[in-house]
């Protein structure tokens, strides 16, 4: 009899999860309560209780080819940057081209997940589901959560004092859909992610005045990169990754700064974070310093108090006959249909071995796919998580003890490298695993076997190794040997260049050049070495 597994959500986690889960032989059923796939993509023009909500304007963070899932590239006339519904349209093509909507039950709301009573002996799990009112007990051999982490808003109505006091409106960044109804206003944005950042601009043309509170300021980053490429393509690459591993910090940091928005001083702009330089995920948003120098925008402290119809910052300054509150907090995580104790083992801390699987449960039948977070695409991340869960589930890759994981997850808490709590904004805990990207797919594919083989590569396909290597980390490069391979992969990595500047060439001039990441890099670590040279020659 085949292992049942039950996926809960159907956004890009729970497709990938399907996928693999057949790769494997396993037996999927996804729980959806929405009535179709997309998750947090899937706009709807009101939030809905349960579900992650987005609003109109949204554009993605991650250019395509860095976003797709990685035997499945989007279409060549795609823009880079693509609006929600573009996305949305995309993996709903996904489901529909690997027949994986038949293993979906839409409408249907997970309500409990419990362990059997015989859990230690089968590690079965008891599954409660309701649809139309009728609720309905199943028994799963293995689970795979995937209903991410956008769903339930942080408020922190209790960190400003007055609030209660406020005459005007306020609401979540969630509830947030369209500047219309702001036209006019005078309105705060509390919080500088790109949530609020994105709003603060798109409200600066209709509002009367739009001021952005923050606490801890952010590092700004434009989407477009050298030669007018995806930030992405260039700067998320295995030769990057590495100077950024072995180098002294101030000599990454100065790399770090010098490929960002350097076109203006975030110090002349409040932006820049109060706890020194790169220890705060940036914020992508290609508007909002031209808007501050337009005087649309306007940056400010963290608020102090409320009055009835205004903000007092900490540093004196006062709002004035304020309209409405935005809180652009960012979100709590929860999952209301499973106990606490199953993956927050310590402290009331998530802990999860790779920000997957909980290492004390005794026999891994769980995972939580799509929890972690890095400086890269959701979507490939989340596949690679589904592959190693399914072959987990399979018994054909095992894991380490529970000691051992247990062990790992604190040697990378104590290094602060992965799985550390970070808050984006200050206001309360973000309870998201953050990670580095390329090593921890790195880490994943080795699981799996399906690591690029760098220098195999070199000897044996050295046009293929150079792309691999100094080009970007895009998610071909994870079916592109071992188990799950794609024999697409190799034209897709050879190609995905031409894929970035098909939608921009409507007038094409001449031949477009591609980024030259070897030698760029080191005309940018060459003014570090020069100094460190100098330094030590002075000093011997």
């Amino acid at each position: 009899m085949r292992t049942r597994v039950a996926i809960i959500g159907a956004g890009v986690s729970g497709l990938a999860s399907i996928r693999c889960c057949l790769e494997e032989g396993l037996e999927p059923t996804c729980f959806e309560r929405g009535s179709d796939v997309g998750g947090l993509w899937k706009f709807s023009d009101h939030a809905e209780e349960g579900r992650a909500s987005i609003y109109q304007s949204v554009v993605t963070n991650s250019s395509k080819e860095m976003m797709c899932f990685p035997d499945f590239p989007y279409p060549d006339d795609y823009p880079n940057y693509m609006h929600h519904s573009q996305l949305q349209e995309y993996i709903r093509t996904f489901a529909q081209k690997k027949d994986l909507l038949r293993y979906i039950k839409f409408e249907t709301v997970v309500t409990s997940i419990k362990k059997c009573p015989s859990f230690l002996v089968t590690g079965q799990w008891d599954i409660v589901v309701e649809k139309d009112g009728n609720q309905e007990s199943i028994i799963f051999d293995a689970v795979m959560i995937c209903s991410g982490h956008h769903v339930y808003p942080n408020l922190p109505t209790n960190s400003f004092p007055g609030l209660e006091k406020f005459q005007g409106s306020y609401l979540h960044s969630r509830d947030y859909k369209g500047p219309e109804v702001f036209r006019g206003k005078r309105v705060l944005v509390i919080g500088l992610g790109n949530s609020g950042s994105d709003i603060a601009v798109e409200l600066s043309r209709l509002a009367a005045q739009v001021m952005i509170s923050t606490r801890s300021g952010s590092w700004v980053m434009s989407r477009v990169w050298d030669d007018g490429y995806p930030w992405d393509m260039v700067y998320v690459t295995r030769f990057a990754s590495f100077l950024r591993n072995i180098l002294p910090p101030f000599v990454s940091d100065w790399l770090y700064v010098k490929k960002m928005n350097t076109w203006f001083k975030h110090e002349n702009y409040g932006l820049v974070p109060l706890n020194g330089p790169l220890r705060k995920e940036p914020v992508f948003n290609d508007e909002l310093p031209s808007r501050i120098l337009c005087g649309a925008v306007s940056i400010k402290p963290n608020v102090k108090q409320f009055t009835e119809t205004s903000a007092v910052f900490e540093d004196g300054t006062v709002f004035e006959a304020i309209d409405s509150i935005i809180f652009a907090t960012g979100y709590d995580y929860a999952y209301p249909f499973l106990d606490d104790s199953v993956i927050k083992s310590r402290n009331n801390e998530v802990t999860l071995f790779k920000g997957v699987f909980p290492p004390q449960l005794g026999t891994p039948t769980l995972a939580v796919i799509g929890l972690v977070q890095s400086l890269g695409a959701a979507i490939p991340t989340a596949d690679l998580q589904a592959r190693w869960a399914a072959k987990v589930f399979a018994g054909s890759c095992i894991l380490p003890s529970a000691k051992e994981m247990m062990d790992d997850i604190d040697e990378k808490m104590g290094k602060k490298l992965k799985c550390v709590f970070l808050s984006f904004l200050r206001f309360g805990q973000s309870q998201t695993l953050q990670t580095d990207y390329i090593t921890y797919m790195d880490e994943l594919g080795s699981f799996i076997g399906t690591k690029p083989n760098i220098p195999w590569l070199f000897l044996t396909d050295p046009q293929l190794a150079l792309e691999v290597y100094f080009g970007p980390c895009s998610p071909y490069q994870f079916r592109l040997m071992g188990p799950g391979k794609w024999d697409g992969a190799r034209n897709a990595i050879l190609t995905q260049w031409d894929r970035t500047v098909k939608p921009t060439r409507t007038r094409a001039i001449r031949e477009a050049q591609r980024p030259r990441h070897f030698f760029n890099l080191l005309k940018m670590i060459s003014f570090p070495v020069l100094l460190l040279a100098i330094l030590l020659i002075f000093y011997s």
